[in-house]
């Protein structure tokens, strides 16, 4: 009778062991567009865990959302010289001093004036943009011209300076929701708002990496496809393109693009039509993915150089990426 029990026993905890855990999806809105966070773990917990993931969503927004009036940012676009920035405003500042040496100066959140002016932003567009406006808008553009005082203010050489983080800003709360499901003790998860992705550990049922995909050019934003799908694991995926997101000129019939090139202040298309980069921070590779837009395929080959990310450019007449993304890519 001993001997069955112990029998009896020992299956019970077999298959206890072998039960796959639950996989949670949660979903909401984020930043202009949808996130999705899968995870591993007790569904009933997952209502706290959305109304967290919402407060981390809220706070980004709080400190770098122009669309937000109360914003930190938009007081500072606004001319408040008062705000003392907060620690997320901080590690995007200093990540956006980072990438724009290291794309000299492709990367610049100061072209917020010109998405406005070409109707990106969120101000009205201007009627006509000729080279004399062009000009005068320049004048507002350039990392040169701002800074951070000791005391975590911000200054401008010109009032007229406007800051647009959406570059780089919805990586970094994809980094943040990260750093919030890792404080939880989850090891394995999917952080996916807008294709700005973080694959932390592995799918637990699967026993493999993460499955992602790098939407192709001619996706339809109700019927997404994918170019290429790749494994990820601990590492952080972002993607930019011009072939969604444009504006034709009503009375000019001109086309504008929204990656800009900060140096000449123009909103046209350079030849690389779409940028997926792999980093091990989403907000890097969301910086990364909008530089390599505004600089071009060679200029873009150059930069990334002795950068410790993989790149997946398509451009007109092919695609070029590196060993690193390369090896990933599933056949």
């Amino acid at each position: 009778m001993k001997a069955l029990l112990l029998i009896i026993a020992m299956l019970s905890i077999a298959c206890t062991s072998t039960k796959t855990p639950d996989e949670i999806t949660i979903s909401g809105q984020a930043f202009g567009t949808q996130y999705v966070v899968k995870y591993f773990g007790d569904i009933n917990k997952a209502p706290h865990i959305q109304k967290s993931i919402d407060s981390v969503i809220y706070v980004v927004n709080k400190s770098m959302s122009t669309y937000i009036v109360a914003s930190d940012i938009s007081k500072i676009n606004g001319g408040d010289r008062t705000i003392v920035i907060d620690d997320m405003f901080l590690d995007v500042f200093m990540l956006s001093r980072k990438l724009n040496k290291a794309t000299s100066g492709y990367f610049d959140p100061t072209v917020g004036i010109l998405r406005n002016a070409y109707g990106f932003g969120d101000t009205e567009a201007l009627q006509e943009i000729d080279q004399v406006v062009l000009d005068s808008l320049m004048q507002y553009v350039g990392w040169d011209k701002i800074g951070l005082n000791k005391n975590r203010t911000i200054y401008k050489t010109h009032p007229e300076i406007y800051f647009d983080f959406n570059a780089v800003a919805k990586g970094y709360g994809v980094d943040r929701i990260a750093l919030y499901m890792k404080s939880k003790g989850f090891e394995n998860f999917l952080i996916d708002i807008g294709g700005e992705i973080v694959a932390a550990g592995e799918h637990q049922n699967k026993k493999s990496p993460w499955l992602v995909g790098v939407e192709s050019i001619d996706s339809k934003v109700d019927d997404r496809t994918a170019s290429v799908h790749i494994y990820l694991k601990d590492k952080a995926m972002a993607g930019s393109g011009n072939y969604r997101k444009n504006r034709v000129d009503p009375i000019t019939g001109k086309q504008y693009v929204h990656t800009i090139n900060p140096l000449t202040g123009s909103a046209e298309k350079s030849d690389v039509l779409s940028a997926t980069i792999i980093a091990n921070d989403c907000a890097t590779a969301d910086a990364w993915a909008t530089s390599c837009m505004a600089m071009g395929l060679e200029r873009s080959k150059e930069a990334l150089k002795g950068q410790n990310i993989e790149a997946y450019l398509v451009y007109d007449g092919g695609v070029f990426m590196t060993e690193g993304f390369k090896i990933n890519i599933i056949e």
